[in-house]
């Protein structure tokens, strides 16, 4: 049985889901801008270098990528393969050294700080592994403080849908103080959602929750996905976590170094070992059985 599945029925009917781009192919016909018709974020030859001469670190290596609209994405790699460089190049944390990024088809490579800063604001979602909630605020402030940062009308009414769809209908006055782990994380997915972003990008979610709390999490954002449209991509170390998602990209000393498409957690542990010590995954699968 997958784990989606099994963990699927646990997720809360969506009373009212958010609105967001329609879904499309993301086939590889291109538009006029030249990116890929339906993604949601592009990514094109794209490297990040630090530092100069014998010191110079080559976290990204020249990356290609289309992730199509509607869609979860996995992105893992051994320690210093890239991945924490790749989500925030991806997401308009961190500028490329060479190449460039679109997001919904339009280039945010050039944009200045207080451009990115009201992009993310009102077109990305982030959610991470501490939750990053301000324990001042309720828990409907938190939600939807994306809302107030871009200068956008608060508005209650889908604070509330969302903490419904997320299972905490009725918390939106306590504090985050008042929750568990697991609970404080639903909020962030709330929050993540509210302003209906174009992708949400996901920093180890998992990795401060137990497990049983984890794949409830992981079932939130494959709902959000299945039902509500949404566009994910989730940096984890976690074969159970990456195995949620349609798609996992491997990096590996900056490079793309393989996907795989819908896998179990085992062939994602596969892919991992093969990666760390350099032996074909095939002969992994084989040694393991």
């Amino acid at each position: 049985m997958r784990l989606r599945s099994k963990h699927s029925s646990t997720v809360p009917t969506a009373p009212a889901a958010p609105q967001y781009p329609p879904r499309t192919s993301g086939d590889t016909a291109h538009g006029r801008t030249g990116t890929v018709a339906g993604a949601a974020v592009e990514l094109r030859s794209v490297r990040r270098t630090y530092g100069r001469g014998d010191s110079t670190v080559h976290a990204l290596r020249g990356i290609d990528l289309a992730l199509p609209r509607g869609s979860f994405t996995a992105v893992m790699g051994p320690s210093g393969s890239g991945k924490s460089t790749f989500l925030q190049c991806a997401a308009g944390l961190d500028k490329p050294t060479a190449g460039t990024v679109h997001l919904g088809g339009a280039d945010i490579t050039g944009l200045n700080e207080n451009k990115l800063t009201r992009l993310r604001r009102s077109r990305i979602g982030f959610i991470f592994q501490s939750f990053n909630l301000l324990p001042s605020l309720t828990v409907q402030q938190n939600i939807l403080l994306p809302q107030r940062l871009a200068g956008e009308r608060p508005d209650r009414r889908r604070a509330a849908q969302l903490l419904a769809q997320v299972g905490l209908e009725g918390y939106g006055k306590r504090r985050p103080g008042q929750l568990s782990g697991g609970q404080q994380q639903r909020v962030a997915i709330a929050r993540a959602l509210v302003t209906a972003p174009e992708v949400v990008f996901a920093d180890e979610p998992t990795g401060a929750l137990d497990t049983n709390t984890a794949r409830e999490v992981l079932g939130l954002l494959r709902h959000a996905v299945d039902r509500l449209g949404a566009t994910v991509v989730m940096v984890t170390h976690d074969p159970v976590a990456a195995s949620f998602a349609d798609r996992v990209l491997f990096l590996a000393d900056g490079s793309l170094a393989g996907h795989l498409e819908r896998p179990e957690p085992t062939e994602i542990a596969d892919h991992m070992v093969a990666l760390t010590t350099g032996t074909h995954p095939e002969r992994v699968a084989r040694a393991a059985a």
